[in-house]
This record gives structure tokens, sequence and C-alpha cells, in this order.
């Protein structure tokens, strides 16, 4: 299966990656492989994780507070990274 990442999601992902790097340099490229660990998950067991919406299944990252929103459609995954809610 192929990883289709949605044109707004790499907008998201780069600045997420960038804003972890600001806080601390590296962190952002450790988020950008914690990221393609999940990618490479969902791509071996796209049905292991629970439905987020009637199409929409969500992984979560293992070591940051974000999830990876994506959708089987044939032999294409389209995902979307979007940013954790700010805490309350």
């Amino acid at each position: 299966m192929n990883i289709l990442i949605l044109s707004f999601a790499e907008e998201e992902f780069a600045e997420a990656v960038d804003y972890d790097n600001e806080q601390c340099l590296g962190l952002g490229y450790e988020f950008a492989a914690e990221v393609r660990c999940a990618f490479d998950r969902i791509k071996v067991f796209p049905d292991a994780w629970p439905l987020f919406s009637r199409s929409t299944r969500r992984c979560l990252l293992n070591r940051f507070p974000y999830g990876v929103l994506y959708r089987v459609d044939g032999d294409a995954i389209a995902v979307r990274i979007p940013p954790p809610r700010p805490s309350l």
C-alpha cells in the first residue's frame, strides 16, 4: 500500500517539525522519525487502530501528543497529522 499525505497535512507536518526543533534542537527530527514509524505500522496493519469516524482511523504516536488520521482507499492510505489540542 502507498501512503498519500494530504497537501494541507504536509504543511501542518512541516510546521510541527519546525516548532519542535525550535523548542529543542533535533526534537522535530525525532518527531518526523516517529511519524514515519507510524506510517510503517499503518501499512502493515491498516485495520489495527480504532475508528475515529465512520471511515477514518487514528494511530497514536508513542512519544508525542499526536495521532495520524488515515483512511484506506483501495491500495492507498490517505493520511493527516493534525496538531494536538492545547491543554486546558
